[in-house]
């Protein structure tokens, strides 16, 4: 089932719903209580005592017929998540001077997409992963002249999901995937792509951010 591909939710709406939030002052900083919360056992022993920081730009087109979500694949002959879908972004560098400019810099590095075209909206709170990152995600609406460049040395293909299909719970499932052995517990499929990890974890706090004022029924 795929819910209306809008979602209900407009560029203005992400814009209000997302107005105001601020990235964290140490973006190495995570609160695990609540970033974990929904983990399997055996998930939070396996998290490092220091995380290093990194960022990921959440990317969104406005298209005729509703906003979408931009995700990569990444490179199948990388050394560290070959072929997992993902975000444009990684870790920050010391030239970065906060997570905007390293989700930025990812992305024109990854996709060509020039800093100016990105209208950042909004922030969430730093995922930890269990490989060592705190990850913050940076909102943005991409400019709807957008073209991308990609460097195929690490993406292997780009695509677009309804944000509506995204944003609705029944669209999610039990998590197959998996880590060191240690199963992630949510995941989606759309067009053969499955969204799985910290990706997906993602999804479902920018889920809660932007839904959490419509109460039970709003998703």
């Amino acid at each position: 089932m795929k819910p209306d591909s809008t979602g209900g939710l407009s560029a203005c709406d992400i814009r209000a719903r997302l107005s105001g939030t601020q990235p964290a002052e140490d973006p190495a900083q995570v609160d695990v209580a609540v970033a974990t919360r929904d983990w399997r056992p055996g998930f939070r022993e396996r998290l490092t005592d220091t995380l290093a920081p990194a960022a990921v730009l959440t990317p969104m087109l406005d298209r005729p017929d509703g906003l979408s979500v931009l995700f990569t694949r990444r490179s199948a002959k990388l050394k560290h998540h070959a072929g997992q879908v993902s975000f444009p972004g990684g870790r920050m560098e010391g030239r970065d001077a906060d997570v905007v400019d390293t989700a930025l810099r990812e992305t024109y590095e990854e996709l060509g997409i020039r800093p100016q075209q990105v209208e950042v909206v909004g922030f969430l709170s730093p995922i930890p992963t269990l490989t060592g990152y705190a990850v913050t995600p940076v909102v943005g609406l991409l400019a709807n002249e957008t073209r991308l460049t990609v460097d195929r040395t690490e993406v292997e293909s780009v695509f677009e999901v309804p944000l509506g299909y995204l944003l609705d719970p029944a669209s999610q499932r039990q998590g197959s995937g998996n880590l060191d052995r240690v199963a992630y517990p949510i995941e989606f499929h759309f067009d053969g792509h499955r969204i799985w990890g910290v990706t997906a974890s993602i999804m479902i706090a920018l889920r809660e951010a932007l839904l959490q004022d419509d109460g039970p029924s709003g998703a």
